[in-house]
């Protein structure tokens, strides 16, 4: 049997679940929650993806960020074959809690993207809203 989670079940009481203390994720009807990431020094987006109520209780438990894979359908630890590994510095959760926000620390920050590059959003919408340019920054010959 495993242990229960680190967090509640949803609540039906809007003010409870939207302006009460205590972590009730309201996961989709796949079983995910959206995870924005960003680097806890610079602010930097770098990635966003998906957890499930596994992978959010092993990121609670563990401090280190756990996702849900649903090209592999399998959870995913964050650098476990790579050594890109995420160190959660903080997690916020939104209004309704169905989505959250890690801040954290990456051990190969210019690793975070399985690209290579230090972030997953490397590439803008060009202007004719069809195409993608590369977007400036530390990974782009862009100036």
């Amino acid at each position: 049997m495993s242990p229960a989670p680190l967090f509640a079940a949803p609540s039906s009481d809007h003010h409870e679940q939207e302006e009460g203390a205590v972590l009730r994720p309201r996961f989709d009807a796949a079983g995910l929650v959206t995870a924005v990431v960003t680097d806890v020094a610079s602010g930097d987006l770098l990635m966003v993806a998906h957890m499930n109520a596994e992978a959010l209780d092993r990121t609670l438990a563990t401090g280190i960020a756990h996702y849900w894979s649903r090209s592999r359908q399998a959870l995913w630890k964050k650098g476990e074959t790579s050594g890109a590994l995420q160190s959660v510095a903080e997690i916020r959760i939104d209004c309704d809690q169905d989505a959250v926000w890690l801040k954290v620390a990456a051990a190969k920050p210019d690793d975070t993207c399985h690209t290579g590059r230090d972030t997953c959003f490397y590439r803008r919408v060009a202007a004719d809203g069809r195409t993608l340019d590369a977007s400036p920054g530390r990974d782009s010959d862009a100036s």
